[in-house]
C-alpha cells in the first residue's frame, strides 16, 4: 500500500513537472493579458501618459463601456426590420420544430433570435445620438463579413472535400493543392488579390474586358469592397475546413452507403440523406470555429482596403487597434475588445451546447 501510494504521488509531481512549463506560458501569455486587458478597461488609461507616469489613470468603472455602446436619447423600435424579422423567423421555426431540432439547437437558435429582435432595434430617438459613432457600423461590417464569409467557407470546403474523397494520387496531389492557401501569410494573401482584383492588370479585369464589360473597381468602390475581403478570405480559409469534412467523410463507414444504395440512394439523395446527418458534429465544429475565427478579421481589411471606402470594410479588431495604438485610449480599447471575447465566448458556449447534444 505504501509503495502504491508513493508511486502514485511521484506521478502526479512528474505531472506537473511537465505540465508546468506549459501552465506558465499559457497564464503568463494568455490568463494575465486577459484580466489586465479587463482592468484596464475600467479605467481613462492614455496609453503615452500611462507609459511615461504609471499613475497618469483614473478609474472610471463601466464608463468605457457606456462610452464605445451607448449614448444619449437611446429608444428601442424597428430600427433594423430585416434583422428583426430574421430573429422573428428564428423564433418562429424553433417553436415548430422543437422536437425535431433538439433542445441544445433549439436553445441556441432561440438566442440568437432574441438577440436578432432586440439589439438592431435600438437608436438614438429625436435629439439623441451615439457616443461612438463608428462602434455599431464596425460591429455590423464585421457580421456581415462573417455572415458571408462563414457560409462560403463551409459550403465551399464540403463540396472539395466530397469530391475529393478518393484514395488515388490525383486527389492526393489535389487535396495538397488545395491546401496549400492555408500555409501563406496574411501578407501573402493580401498582395495576390489586390493583383487580382487591380483594375488595370488583374486577371479578372483582364476576363471582364473579354467579355466586353468595364472593370470594377473592387477594392474602391463601396458596393464590391466587402466583397473582395470576403472573397480573398473564402480562398484563404478552405484548407483546414477541408481537412475537417475530410476526416468526417472518410469517418462513415462504408456500410452504411451500400446498405442506403438497396434504398435506391445513390448520388444526391446518399449526399443528402446519409453523408450531411453524420457529418452535422463536424459541419457544427467547422461553422463555430470559422465563425470564432472571422471575427478576429484584421489583416485584409487593413493591407487591402485600409477600411475603406468610406468605412465600409472598417472591422472590429483593426477599430480596437486604431483606437489603441493611434489615438491611444487603450481603455476604450480594453473595453471593445471585452465586448469581442464576449461574442467569441457566446459562440464557443453553443458549440459546448450543440456537441453534448450530439454525444447524447
Amino acid at each position: 500500500m505504501r509503495a502504491t501510494r508513493g508511486r502514485t504521488l511521484s506521478q502526479r509531481q512528474a505531472a506537473l513537472v511537465l505540465l508546468a512549463p506549459f501552465l506558465l506560458t499559457y497564464g503568463a501569455f494568455l490568463v494575465y493579458p486577459f484580466f489586465r486587458g479587463i482592468w484596464i478597461s475600467l479605467h481613462d488609461w492614455n496609453l503615452l501618459a500611462v507609459a511615461f507616469n504609471p499613475d497618469a489613470k483614473d478609474f472610471v468603472g463601466l464608463r468605457n463601456y457606456e462610452r464605445v455602446m451607448w449614448g444619449r436619447g437611446i429608444v428601442w423600435g424597428l430600427a433594423a426590420p430585416f434583422w428583426q424579422g430574421l430573429g422573428l423567423l428564428g423564433l418562429a421555426w424553433a417553436a415548430v420544430a422543437r422536437r425535431r431540432l433538439g433542445k441544445g439547437t433549439t436553445l441556441a437558435l432561440g438566442i440568437a433570435s432574441v438577440l436578432l429582435i432586440v439589439l438592431p432595434g435600438f437608436h438614438p430617438g429625436e435629439g439623441g445620438r451615439w457616443y461612438d459613432r463608428r462602434f455599431w457600423p464596425t460591429v455590423g461590417n464585421t457580421i456581415r463579413f462573417v455572415a458571408w464569409t462563414v457560409p462560403g467557407v463551409t459550403l465551399s470546403a464540403l463540396v472539395l472535400a466530397a469530391a475529393l474523397n478518393r484514395e488515388s494520387r490525383a486527389m492526393g496531389l489535389l487535396r495538397t493543392l488545395f491546401f496549400l492557401s492555408q500555409v501563406l501569410s496574411v501578407t501573402v494573401v493580401t498582395l495576390i488579390w489586390q493583383i487580382m482584383f487591380s483594375p488595370r492588370q488583374g486577371l479578372i479585369a483582364n476576363v471582364t474586358e473579354v467579355l466586353g464589360a468595364s472593370p470594377i473597381t473592387w477594392l474602391t468602390n463601396e458596393q464590391f469592397a466587402m466583397a473582395a475581403i470576403v472573397i480573398a478570405t473564402i480562398w484563404w480559409s478552405l484548407g483546414i475546413a477541408m481537412i475537417l469534412f475530410l476526416a468526417g467523410l472518410q469517418d462513415i463507414s462504408r456500410d452504411i452507403y451500400e446498405a442506403a444504395a438497396l434504398d435506391n440512394a445513390r448520388g444526391v439523395r446518399a449526399f443528402r440523406f446519409v453523408t450531411l446527418p453524420n457529418l452535422k458534429r463536424t459541419i457544427t465544429l467547422v461553422v463555430v470555429l470559422q465563425i470564432i475565427l472571422h471575427f478576429q478579421v484584421f489583416g485584409q481589411s487593413h493591407l487591402m482596403t485600409q477600411g475603406g471606402p468610406n468605412d465600409t470594410t472598417q472591422v472590429l479588431v483593426r477599430y480596437i487597434y486604431q483606437t489603441g495604438f493611434r489615438d491611444s485610449e487603450l481603455g476604450r480599447a480594453s473595453a471593445m475588445a471585452v465586448f469581442l471575447f464576449v461574442i467569441m465566448g457566446a459562440f464557443s458556449v453553443i458549440q459546448f451546447v450543440l456537441g453534448r447534444e450530439d454525444a447524447s
